[in-house]
């Protein structure tokens, strides 16, 4: 997997904008002795934002940028001049990326549409200045507020594929097979398992210039949960799918006991895949008589549709069409309808060494230090001592 482009899965350490302090500045001009109070507000700091790009099918431009800054915003001034707020960070990820706290595993937000912005840290407000608090018997206010502090927090992102049909079976089961002939995508095909090494989409055509998307994941076995074969770090590609069609190879030893291993491992990983519709296809279909057919029927599940298939000859190809497009269509399928609920992040479903990567130091920057003398120069100097110099920023006194 190291050499592939397609990642799904990237940890990232993200820090919003700090405010900027505000001034304690008096007026001062000829001829007027007492000009009073006139420091003005710092800057709010900059945001994060997640915006949704279907242009883009992999987090692998976040892998290689760990680190995510918003600016700072700048310190307030004399004559109520406001500082200037920090840039706020657009990170553009692909359609159907969802974000979780890399601390807990909780689930944070997720980003499913094109242009979707989703504000993921809140940049500190900027502290009010001194001419916020003159009053009739505060004339002279030595004191203001200082910004409030960036926020910092390592998160996950975690790309799910919008697909409508998701494939599952066991490796080497037939699925990429499948989706070769049906659509125009070309996965990989050999007789070893474990072929497919990362999702792969196709669309699918029907009649009457219709289509949907299909999603073919690697190969499942028995234990994944536990972290054989592949383990289930891939499942995640089909928790938004309408429909799941499960597909068992005519040549299995037992296709019942296959099917219930594959449902089985589905439900440790997230048990809101066992209410989701489902379709059994037997593949390899065309080496088998009418006779075994009929015999083997009487072992299958009752309670979803059967259908036997051979992407090779086409055998029941359109049957397997018609019954995915039903399934597809219903309105009781739909997310909106049914909509997903994102189980936090366990043992199970993190990827080793993207939790256990540990952040560098960012290094200090000569802006880094002319940023940190602008924020206590003459004119933010608390030269009173006094403890109370520094009041807390009430949101009775600024809106956001």
């Amino acid at each position: 997997m190291a050499d592939s482009n397609f990642i799904d899965y990237v940890k990232i350490l993200c820090r919003s904008g700090k405010g900027g302090a505000g001034s304690r500045h008096f007026h001062r001009a000829k001829y007027v002795p007492k000009g009073g109070p006139d420091g003005g507000d710092g800057g709010r700091g900059g945001h994060i934002i997640l915006r949704g790009n279907s242009h883009m099918w992999t987090l692998l431009p976040l892998k290689y940028r760990r680190h995510i800054f918003a600016g700072n915003g700048q310190s307030g001034s004399a004559g109520r001049s406001f500082g200037k707020d920090g840039d706020d960070v657009v990170v553009e990820v692909p359609c159907g990326t969802v974000v979780f706290d890399a601390e807990t595993g909780e689930y944070l937000t997720e980003v499913t549409d094109d242009g979707q912005e989703i504000k993921l840290l809140r940049g500190g407000r900027g502290g009010l200045g001194n001419w916020h608090f003159k009053s009739a018997t505060n004339r002279t206010p030595r004191y203001a507020q200082p910004g409030e502090p960036a926020i910092e927090k390592s998160i996950i992102l975690e790309l799910k594929l919008l697909a409508d049909v998701g494939l599952v079976g066991f490796p080497n089961a037939g699925k990429s097979t499948l989706l070769s002939a049906i659509s125009a995508a070309r996965p990989k095909i050999a007789d070893y398992p474990f072929t497919t090494m990362e999702p792969q989409l196709g669309i699918v055509s029907y009649r009457d210039n219709r289509s949907f998307v299909m999603a073919d994941i690697p190969g499942i076995i028995e234990g994944a949960s536990e972290g054989k074969g592949l383990g289930l770090r891939f499942l995640r590609h089909i928790e938004r799918n309408a429909v799941l069609l499960f597909m068992v190879p005519a040549d299995a030893d037992d296709v019942r006991e296959q099917y219930d291993i594959l449902v089985s491992e589905l439900e440790k990983f997230n048990p809101q895949l066992a209410d989701k519709p489902r379709v059994l296809a037997i593949s390899k279909s065309d080496m088998l008589d009418d006779e075994l057919m009929e015999e083997m029927k009487q072992h299958l599940p009752t309670d979803i549709p059967t259908v036997f298939i051979s992407a090779v000859t086409g055998m029941g190809i359109d049957r397997l069409k018609d019954i995915l497009w039903g399934e597809i269509t219903d309105e009781r399928n739909r997310i909106e309808v049914n909509p997903i609920t994102h189980r936090p992040l366990d043992g199970h479903h993190r990827v080793r060494e993207e939790d256990e990567f540990v952040f560098e130091n960012a290094p200090v920057t000569d802006a880094d230090v002319e940023e940190f003398e602008e924020d206590f120069d003459d004119d933010m100097i608390y030269d009173d001592a006094d403890d109370d110099a520094y009041y807390p920023i009430d949101d009775d006194l600024v809106d956001e």
